[in-house]
């Protein structure tokens, strides 16, 4: 028996937009996610026309190939009908839709996909994108000029190469047969999705054990969590080996193409042309703006490089002056503490006798600020107690000449033995007791009488 797949879609309007401008379906053999540009009353225009002819090949195909070719078709007639609606409708003038489409033929699916919505297989515990963005930042990406971390935040990262609409008779669809296996969890989904949830979230999203519904719920869920500015469809396939059940032929159309079309623009509102739509921003909060399509050419491919070329030259030019700048005031402090350092001294101990030292008590990290810059020849053993525990604690000095006087005072403490309460630097030791002067001459006190003999 062949695998079976099990599926689920679901569209959210977003925290910002006004409308819907995706589409998503979900049937017995076809899947498929579409993201309409062109404005309020283009896109969501654009990606219905596409799902609800391209849902017409929703059946059975003898072989993957016959079902890839039939894809392939259904996405050009869709073009086609974009194309007639907007000479119908001018005020719809400019509008377009990425599609990201696959059909289930036994266990092999027929793929086609033009634009920037992906398709992802969940395998094994990895997750893989199958297909790849039509925009100019992956292309650049693609040539080695910019890494996927840059494309992220690239201004450009939203101009597409390929839609279909009325800017190209003949678009160019990417399209490819894989084979499938019992196990796989295969996601589509718009931009809305994958530009603002990272991948680590989607595949630990599709390594749970929920099902295909409580999957896209949860994935829309976290997008909403994480501002949700965009339109977001998920469509999600689980491939399993178990028999079919009564709801599997039970198709889903979700987005703007589950409501009727409506052809008109609001009130007051000009025509939006493709070529001045700007771009979805990428992983922000603010409200997304519409993609913005430029035909694929050479021309505006090296325009974009040498666009690219002076943004790196005027960034290494703002890097280059914020370093000079946060060197020169690295010197600048480096120069200002040397000079405070340089005009401090105090009084400690170098070893076992003091010294005078110059600087500050301080280190940073294993770096001193002070260093000896002159020594004595005044023991600390020779020192009163309370005399040797301030001279190990440092003395601060306002001077050299006053961390001088500060030694000299220890040397007359060390002589006389006397604790000298007035070892500290001027402005900060207490007022002190005057020392002592030199010793009076005394004369030899007279030898005690003799014992006289009791009567």
């Amino acid at each position: 028996m062949p695998a079976r797949t099990l599926s689920a879609a679901v569209s959210h309007v977003g925290r910002i937009r006004a409308n819907n401008q995706d589409s998503g379906y979900a049937g017995q053999h076809l899947f498929a996610v579409a993201d309409g540009m062109g404005g309020h009353a283009g896109g969501d225009v654009a990606s219905a026309i596409a799902i609800r002819r391209i849902r017409e090949v929703d059946r059975e195909f003898t072989s993957a190939h016959d079902a890839e070719f039939a894809l392939q078709s259904a996405l050009i007639a869709a073009n086609q009908l974009i194309t007639e609606t907007v000479f119908e409708h001018q005020e719809l003038t400019g509008m377009g839709t990425t599609v990201s489409a696959m059909i289930r033929v036994g266990d092999q699916l027929a793929i086609a996909h033009i634009g920037d919505s992906r398709i992802y297989r969940w395998r094994d515990g990895e997750l893989q994108q199958i297909t790849s963005d039509h925009t100019f930042v992956q292309r650049l990406v693609d040539s080695g000029r910019i890494t996927p971390e840059e494309a992220a935040v690239h201004p450009r990262r939203s101009v597409l190469m390929r839609v279909l609409g009325d800017v190209d008779a003949a678009p160019e669809v990417d399209t490819a047969v894989m084979d499938i296996r019992p196990g796989d969890r295969w996601l589509l989904c718009s931009d809305g999705l994958s530009s603002y949830l990272a991948e680590e979230r989607i595949r630990h999203a599709l390594a749970s054990s929920m099902d295909a519904n409580q999957v896209t719920q949860r994935l829309v869920k976290e997008t909403l969590d994480h501002g949700a500015p965009d339109n977001v469809t998920v469509v999600v396939l689980d491939v399993t080996d178990s028999e079919p059940g009564e709801d599997d032929d039970a198709a889903t159309t979700v987005g703007s193409a589950a409501a009727p079309l409506t052809f008109e623009a609001p009130t007051g509102r000009k025509p939006i042309r493709l070529p001045t739509i700007l771009l979805h921003p990428l992983k922000v909060s603010t409200a997304p703006e519409d993609s913005h399509f430029e035909p694929e050419s050479d021309q505006y491919f090296a325009e974009l490089i040498a666009e690219d070329r002076r943004r790196r030259i005027r960034r290494r030019i703002s890097w280059s002056v914020a370093l000079v700048v946060a060197v020169l005031v690295l010197v600048g402090a480096v120069f200002i503490g040397y000079r405070i350092v340089q005009d401090h001294y105090y009084v400690g101990t170098d070893g076992g006798s003091v010294a005078i030292y110059k600087g500050v008590q301080q280190t940073i990290g294993p770096v001193s600020l002070s260093e000896v810059y002159e020594d004595t020849d005044i023991a600390i053993a020779e020192l009163p107690d309370f005399t040797r525990d301030n001279v190990r604690s440092t003395i601060n000095a306002t001077s050299l000449d006053d961390a001088r006087e500060i030694v000299e005072r220890l040397r007359t403490a060390a002589e006389t033995g006397q604790d000298q309460s007035g070892t500290g630097g001027s402005g900060d030791r207490p007022s002190s007791s005057p020392s002592p002067g030199p010793s009076s001459t005394r004369s030899p006190s007279p030898s005690p009488s003799p014992s006289r003999s009791a009567r």
